[in-house]
């Protein structure tokens, strides 16, 4: 993808499905459901050693999915999941290292942030697509809002307490690119191939933002 084409992608989708796959058997699935009901992204975690290979499932079974690794924390990771064929990597909070890093080496990368003094570290870097992370417990809307008085050009993706009873809320800051949705596709219902629900949350999510 080309150097903007993937925050634009990301803002046209509004919600990006943050999952942490325990199976890479389920991963082609699990990207076929939520392609087919309206949401053709994932942020797959590395929250689990299925995570490069369910990566390396889905970009060789969807080659236009929006695809990303989340919780990316070392440099190691990053190279990982570029490897396996992720767009770009999301880190929960802001390491330095692991930022200049994917910097130096081409890696797109949306680090974690959840303060200004983080923020500032991000520009001075020359990064300003940061995830608000944890979204809800560092103060939600109010912190965002705060947050993007003085610090006007930067682009963020909240994670973490978002959920559809106030996804709208986050949506509606012109700062904000898209969030993550940790509601869409729980563990739990992957790892019970439990399609349906997860199809009926995509649909649900999509219908919400169209509104």
């Amino acid at each position: 993808m080309m150097n903007n084409e993937w925050i634009e992608k990301l803002r046209a989708l509004r919600v990006m499905p943050v999952i942490q796959i325990e199976d890479a058997d389920d991963a082609v699935k699990l990207a076929q459901v939520l392609s087919e009901n309206g949401l053709p992204a994932a942020e797959i975690t590395f929250r689990s050693d299925a995570a490069a290979e369910s990566i390396r499932r889905i970009r060789a079974a969807f080659p236009e999915i929006v695809l990303c690794a989340g919780t990316v924390l070392t440099a190691e990771q990053a190279d990982l999941a570029i490897e396996a064929g992720a767009d770009f990597v999301v880190s929960p909070g802001f390491n330095p290292t692991t930022v200049k890093y994917c910097l130096e080496n081409g890696i797109k990368i949306i680090p974690g942030v959840n303060n200004p003094s983080q923020v500032e570290q991000a520009l001075e870097l020359g990064v300003s697509a940061l995830k608000f992370f944890p979204a809800e417990a560092s103060g939600g809307i109010n912190m965002l809002k705060s947050l993007t008085g003085p610090y006007g050009n930067i682009q963020l993706m909240p994670t973490g307490g978002v959920k559809p009873s106030n996804l709208l809320d986050y949506l509606a800051i012109p700062q904000v690119l898209a969030c993550g949705g940790t509601w869409i596709a729980p563990t739990a219902a992957i790892r019970d191939n439990d399609w349906e629900t997860i199809a009926s949350n995509v649909r649900a999510t999509c219908e919400l933002i169209k509104g």
